[in-house]
């Protein structure tokens, strides 16, 4: 299963936005998003590509579904193994949690 995941946009530069996911930045491509995006807009990414802006009325509800599908999932053993790469990933970026 693919999933995309929410994060809100902290740079724009050309077609290429830098963006937090959960306290992890990343680069993300912008070349196919259904819509023009700014510092502080909320994208869904799959695959390091934008593919699409989430509306300001969704935002909450949106980043409510994912707290709570890493809450259901700490019991998973395949979502543990997610979560220490993700753990992994903001340790090695200096991020929270660090």
């Amino acid at each position: 299963m693919c999933l995309g995941v929410p994060g809100r946009v902290l740079e724009v530069n050309g077609q290429i936005a830098q963006v937090d996911f959960f306290g992890v930045r990343r680069e993300t491509r912008l070349d196919i998003i259904d819509e023009p995006v700014q510092p502080g807009d909320y994208v869904l990414n799959h695959v390091g590509f934008a593919i699409r802006r989430i509306p300001p009325h969704e935002i909450e509800e949106t980043l409510a579904l994912y707290e709570l599908l890493l809450h259901e999932a700490e019991h998973d053993i395949m979502a543990a193994d997610v979560r220490g790469e993700i753990d992994a990933t903001r340790a090695s970026a200096g991020g929270p949690d660090a």
